[in-house]
């Protein structure tokens, strides 16, 4: 496939462009029919909002309050009076407002007011609901209401329509989260087209997810947070894994494969692990099903089609790419250098290589380093309390926000998320009066029943977040309600918020545990170790743990939330932990992949632990790295998303990925491997014969092999030489044929001369190993017939303090 797409290159382009194009083309005109859908069967809430929707049909539009306080006087003094009311006579007029009720008119038009008279609001609702109303509409509401304001005169807006307007633009976090990733690219590469390659896989497998799920938004119910966690995670996920299969591209054309050879034969390899990456990222959100909760199920959709898109666009766009670019994926310097020395040897240097020396040395201290900054940024989790934010916790400078604190100021901390008590039998007055002198009820008031239904508005005196409110509903539903003799339930947008909270928390158990056994069944066939992927759901876990710590430190304790312009402190969103999960879980999987995928081959070419560890670290935690700062980079971008749930979601993630890449995978994940040692790869024999085999990464063929004794033999032979080009004696040098058999080991003689036998033309590996502070060496070869003359160099690894 990658052959035909290479070859084929302009047809695949067309194919993409028109793809792309058309499906926004759909959307564009189709439009969108987001609806965030909450299902929580046999909870109290959800009793009570069947009870109202029976006997108050709910009136189809949104609304919102224009809040007006003055500093001196009352607002129903004439000069206050003369500004506002022509400003809601002006908003009524509008074309999409249904109505407009406020303060000065008669029916309950006084209670609008506050105490002291110096707070009111008007409610103003729309024909629409909010994500319908144009936004056109709103700003017209908002800049007519703030108008109205003057020295000594404050007005502010609220509701959902307004927090819209108050957004960012559409797509500034995606453009900043590419602009930094673009960044990152270019300082890993050095060439301007490579950087390209893996932002333009990522912008059409994003482009067409999006599209994709704003389509079967109208088919089915999807939330209006599904678009922008999908974006930030095939952002992540698109240029993350163009990015591994781009870096053993540019490795094979630097050995001095052909520009095409090298793409079949990174996608070949990098590719096949990127499918199999993929996968786990889906069957972990897939997990998220397990829940039962209807608001997760568009997340789903909407997440997993993107990141399978993601994946198709690197394994198909990529190579075709690719054949546009040819040599030019290298970067100038790059291609001087190899036209004028030849194809650079294969070896692993640097401080990846040096680190990996450390690593191995002192195994002990690195892992309890590391466990101790993961417990420790752990504790935090203790205190972890699920919720909902709701406008209360936007930005102080917001005009949603100075509204919700008019309200509060105004009427107590409970109005802006009262409950509602529905009474379908027995004596609603009796229990009215209950609740009025129970502990923590600012407010009561009995609606006029309808159809036998009662509802009575309870204020709370504590604000909707508090922990004193989750008690008053506790009290109500156990003690209140029970003693009054009334069949009634506990309702309003502040009970529903609670019982999502506890439904999530219930559940969250068995999604923990669907996805840790998912991914350990993975690993188990992949890697065909038990270790390896107990080991996985271990590091996992801790990922999690420390990153909800970052999560509760940030935004329940508000640690730093000023410095990001995020708000006010608050609990989690209930349904943050479930798709946080999720994601970690897939991405962390990606990164154990493309880490031990590289170990496990060399432990089966040399059976060697301490080597297999050592070398897959030195290979592989530079784009591992590479890879996590660009997705921290797009995850730390949503915190623009102007939607607190993203901002949220993107905090969270961007702390998983940095803890799981950088103190994880590259160093309590490799000290714990070297630890146990050749416990990492033991399997039941019982076990290994029942287990299906899944190849993750295959090994490399031959150009043209040949079998064993079907050409003529030939040798190997050279030096082995150290920094200063000192003979190297008691070297291994070892011969591996492409299906990872052992050809020849030999020793480096005291002239540090090594002479291999080869069995057949054909092309294999060569690796040297020798005692530290040297550093071993692989490099691939092709033998011809004729005996083949290779000296081998070992840098010194620098010693890691």
């Amino acid at each position: 496939m990658a052959r035909w797409c290479y070859r084929h290159r302009l047809v695949v382009l067309l194919l993409w462009v028109g793809a792309l194009f058309g499906l926004g083309f759909s959307a564009s005109t189709a439009g969108t029919d987001y609806a965030n859908v909450f299902s929580l069967p046999d909870t109290d809430s959800k009793k009570a909002y069947d009870l109202m929707e029976k006997a108050f049909p709910a009136s189809a539009g949104d609304t919102d309050t224009v809040v007006w306080k003055v500093d001196e006087g009352s607002v129903r003094d004439e000069a206050v009076r003369s500004r506002i009311q022509p400003a809601l006579d002006e908003i009524a007029k509008m074309r999409g407002v249904g109505g407009v009720a406020g303060p000065y008119a008669g029916g309950g038009g006084a209670a609008r007011i506050s105490g002291d008279g110096r707070i009111a609001y008007a409610q103003i609702t729309f024909t629409e609901q909010a994500n319908a109303v144009p936004k056109e509409l709103v700003q017209d509401v908002v800049d007519t209401a703030h108008a109205a304001g003057r020295e000594g005169l404050e007005v502010e807006v609220g509701g959902q329509a307004v927090q819209r307007v108050q957004e960012p633009p559409t797509g500034l976090a995606e453009m900043v989260g590419l602009a930094a990733a673009a960044v990152v690219l270019f300082l890993a590469f050095g060439s301007l087209y490579a950087m390209l390659l893996p932002l333009a896989v990522a912008v059409f497998g994003v482009g067409m997810g999006l599209f994709s799920t704003q389509l079967l938004s109208h088919v089915t119910d999807i939330p209006d947070l599904a678009p922008l966690l999908s974006s930030l995670i095939g952002l992540g996920v698109g240029i993350d894994y163009a990015l591994f299969i781009v870096t053993r591209h540019r490795k094979g054309v630097l050995r001095g494969l052909d520009p095409e050879e090298s793409a079949v034969t990174a996608l070949n390899t990098s590719g096949r692990a990127v499918l199999f990456a993929g996968g786990t990222v889906c069957i972990a959100l897939a997990g998220m099903l397990v829940t039962n909760l209807r608001f997760l199920d568009g997340v789903v959709i909407g997440t997993s089609l993107t990141v399978v898109l993601s994946v198709l666009a690197a394994t198909t766009l990529l190579p075709a790419l690719l054949g546009f670019l040819g040599a030019r994926v290298l970067s100038r310097k790059q291609r001087r250098r190899l036209a004028a020395t030849g194809p650079e040897p294969e070896r692993t240097s640097g401080p990846a290589a040096r680190w990996s020396q450390g690593v191995q040395r002192r195994p002990r201290t690195i892992a309890a380093a590391a466990l101790v900054v993961m417990a420790v940024l752990a504790l935090p989790v203790l205190s972890l309390r699920l919720g909902a934010t709701d406008q209360g916790n936007d930005d102080a400078s917001t005009t949603t926000r100075k509204a919700y604190d008019l309200l509060a100021e105004g009427f107590g901390p409970g109005f802006n998320g009262p409950l509602q008590v529905v009474v379908d039998g027995g004596d609603a007055t009796a229990l009215a009066r209950s609740i009025e002198d129970t502990p923590g009820v600012a407010q009561v008031a009995a609606l006029p029943p309808a159809g036998g239904i009662t509802v009575i508005q309870v204020v709370p005196t504590t604000s909707p977040q508090s922990q004193e409110t989750d008690a008053l509903i506790d009290r109500l539903r156990d003690d209140v309600v029970p003693a009054a003799g009334a069949e009634a339930h506990v309702g309003g947008v502040t009970a529903v918020s609670k019982d999502f909270a506890t439904v999530t928390g219930d559940r969250l158990p068995l999604f923990i545990a669907t996805i840790i056994g998912l991914g350990f069944l993975l690993l188990l066939v992949a890697f065909r170790s038990l270790v390896v992927p107990l080991t996985a759901a271990v590091m996992n876990l801790v990922a999690a743990a420390a990153s909800f710590g970052v999560l509760v430190a940030v935004f329940q304790w508000g640690w730093g939330l000023d410095l990001l312009g995020l708000g006010k402190e608050g609990p989690i969103n209930a349904f943050l932990p479930v798709i946080m999960l999720s994601l970690l879980f897939g991405l962390s999987m990606d990164y154990q992949v493309f880490l031990v995928s590289r170990m496990h081959e060399e432990w089966v070419h040399t059976r060697d632990n301490a080597r297999a560890v050592r070398v897959g670290l030195a290979e592989t935690s530079r784009v591992i790295n590479s890879a996590a700062l660009i997705m921290v980079c797009v995850f730390l971008a949503f915190v623009l998303s102007g939607d607190s749930g993203a901002a949220m979601a993107g905090v969270g993630l961007a702390a998983a990925v940095a803890l799981d890449a950088f103190i994880l995978r590259t160093a309590l994940v490799p000290a714990a491997m070297h630890l146990l040692g050749d416990a990492n790869w033991w399997l039941p024999g019982w076990l290994e014969k029942r287990l299906p085999h899944l190849a993750v990464e295959p090994k490399e063929e031959a150009a043209h092999p040949a079998a064993a004794g079907e050409g003529p033999a030939s040798v190997v032979h050279g030096f082995v030489r150290g920094t200063g080009g000192e003979p190297v004696e008691g070297a291994t040098v070892a011969l591996v044929a492409p299906d990872g058999r052992e050809v020849d080991r030999v020793t480096s003689l005291a002239d540090g001369s090594y002479i291999l036998s080869v069995p057949a033309p054909g092309t294999y590996r060569l690796t040297t190993t020798a005692e530290p502070p040297l550093l071993d060496r692989t490099r691939q070869l092709t033998v011809a017939t004729e005996p083949l003359v290779h000296d081998v160099h070992l840098d010194e690894a620098a010693e890691v303090t």
